[in-house]
């Protein structure tokens, strides 16, 4: 009786070891990250934007721009030339470009500038970096506004010579914003606008 019983004790033993080792290598289903999907980015590439290879009229200023988009000039408000895109199709993205000569207007100008960059922003970006630009050389002035979070534009700038010239640059995209999805192509693009602010040149 008592090798029935010792016997009994084992295999209770054993399928109880079996149980314990059965739970601990079960499969436990764990929430997997969001993903998103591949984008290819090309090479980056410049081209000058200039009036003697672009037909631009009234816009008294050369600059480099990415190669893998194209210029496409807005006809506007035949008072107000100076109203053209970059775009990237591929990307459902452009760059919006408005040139103005400054004239008289300058306080007008810088605080439409200042409502279209930021204040329209300011509620759903999680933060606004600004990056003041001087560049003494070329007469190149200005801030390039970074907005975090899930806004329209991600990225915004205005460049000014102090006197007679104006232009302002936003980065648009054609889908819903999400900062996370949308972060590799606002980084890729940011790039080719800091490229653009160095390369600017005003014309006398």
């Amino acid at each position: 009786m008592k090798m029935i019983a010792r016997f009994n004790k084992i295999i209770l033993l054993i399928i109880i070891v079996n149980v314990i080792v059965g739970f601990s290598c079960r499969e436990v289903a764990i929430p997997k990250p969001n993903g998103y999907f591949r984008i290819d980015l090309p090479e980056k590439k410049y081209l000058v934007f200039d009036q003697s290879n672009v037909k631009a009229t009234d816009m008294p200023f050369s600059f480099e721009y990415p190669a893998y988009g194209h210029i496409n000039i807005q006809a506007g408000d035949r008072s107000e030339p100076g109203w053209f895109n970059i775009e990237f199709p591929a990307f459902h993205s452009k760059i919006y470009l408005t040139y103005k000569n400054v004239t008289n207007s300058f306080d007008t100008i810088m605080g439409e500038t200042y409502r279209m960059n930021v204040k329209n922003h300011i509620s759903k970006a999680d933060a606004i970096k600004e990056q003041v630009i001087n560049n003494r050389e070329n007469r190149v002035y200005g801030i390039l506004y970074d907005l975090k979070g899930n806004t329209a534009t991600a990225c915004q700038f205005y460049l000014i010579d102090s006197v007679n010239h104006f232009l302002r640059g936003s980065l648009y995209f054609s889908a819903e914003p999400n900062a996370d999805s949308l972060e590799p192509v606002i980084n890729f693009f940011r790039e080719d606008i800091i490229h653009l602010i160095e390369t600017l040149k005003w014309k006398e």
